[in-house]
């Protein structure tokens, strides 16, 4: 009777344990979806086989079409859920998805992409200028650039 008694309570505690990923999963996922993740992750990979067609044009389009409709957001989505379940609680996707769900959340969402793609334009700028600036510091301090060991 105890043997079976110990059995029943361990399959409670894995039971509610996979209750608790399933909900933690089903979370991830309403907030992936609210940020449009899995869409955005279709038009990259979209964009990405529109480059390769535009560099391989002996590949039929009807290959390239077959590629296009086998790219499934779904597969990006569960490929990333975990990664988001390591660092986020439930109660923090209970917030974020709560964030997300009001007006500056709504608001965050359409101007991200506007935010990264200027910060990304931006960011190169700085890096161009600083490596030139690092490069005329290494001239005015002696040392040429293109005897220096790397």
């Amino acid at each position: 009777m105890k043997k079976i008694l110990a059995v029943l309570i361990c399959l409670s505690f894995i039971n509610n344990a996979f209750s608790q990923t399933t909900s933690k999963e089903k979370k991830i996922k309403e907030m992936l979806e609210l940020v449009g993740s899995g869409k955005i992750g279709v038009q990259v990979a979209q964009q990405m086989l529109t480059n390769f067609q535009e560099r391989f044009t002996t590949v039929p389009a009807e290959f390239w079409d077959k590629m296009k409709a086998s790219i499934n957001a779904d597969d990006l989505i569960n490929l990333t859920v975990p990664v988001y379940a390591k660092y986020y609680t439930e109660e923090d996707l209970d917030q974020i998805v709560a964030f997300y769900k009001t007006p500056a959340g709504q608001k965050v969402i359409a101007v991200t992409p506007q935010i990264v793609q200027e910060s990304m334009l931006l960011g190169r700028e700085w890096g161009q200028k600083l490596g030139e600036k690092i490069l005329s510091e290494m001239k005015a301090s002696g040392y040429d650039p293109e005897k220096v060991e790397q």
